[in-house]
């Protein structure tokens, strides 16, 4: 492992645990027991550090989201989807925490956030085509109503963190899960096909 990805997944790790304004590049260095200058030769700004972070997240996530096969059931694909998010979530459960400090706080990154947000919808647009084709969904009822579903997905994928930080049992004794709530969201606008399909899940 060379030393620029020690020092992320260092950073990553510190960040999760105590959060990304408690924890400095000195910490950072610190823990990995190497000169503050050195870790500033590979990471001159707080913001160069995210952004490497940021593009690892990008290339791990972006992999999950393509359709490597196009004739697969998407429900399935989708729920793969879901329960990859979760996984990757832990992985880097500060940015999600963070992400309304970190989109204000370092411009290029809020640009290249923007940018991730816009690709995401476009393949979210592409399972609901998808969903479509293979007669899971009922016909939309009112005007730009699967296009708002989409959107609460997305919100609910993107601040899902945040929310068990604050009521990590809100409606259950069971442990929440993220996989659950989306399909409750979608649950409502299946067809009878889409529900056969989804209770074979």
């Amino acid at each position: 492992m060379n030393t620029k990805q020690k020092i992320i997944n260092q950073a990553i790790a510190l960040y999760n645990e105590h959060g990304l304004r408690n924890i400095t590049s000195r910490d950072i260095a610190k823990s990995l027991g190497m000169s503050h200058g050195n870790l500033e030769y590979h990471f001159p700004t707080k913001e160069d550090l995210l952004m490497g972070i940021y593009g690892e997240m990008r290339n791990e996530i972006s992999k999950v989201y393509e359709i490597e096969d196009a004739t697969k059931d998407p429900m399935i694909q989708f729920n793969e989807l879901l329960l990859q998010l979760e996984t990757f979530q832990t992985k880097y459960l500060f940015f999600n925490l963070d992400v309304l400090e970190i989109s204000r706080n370092f411009p290029n990154l809020n640009t290249l956030l923007k940018a991730t947000l816009r690709v995401r919808r476009e393949q979210m647009t592409d399972f609901y085509e998808r969903f479509n084709a293979f007669g899971y969904l009922k016909k939309e009822s009112l005007p730009g109503s699967y296009l708002r579903l989409q959107h609460s997905i997305r919100i609910l994928i993107t601040f899902w963190n945040s929310q068990q930080e604050i009521f990590p049992k809100f409606a259950t004794e069971e442990e929440p899960k993220l996989t659950t709530y989306v399909w409750e969201l979608v649950w409502p606008h299946l067809t009878k096909q889409g529900k056969i399909t989804y209770n074979k899940l």
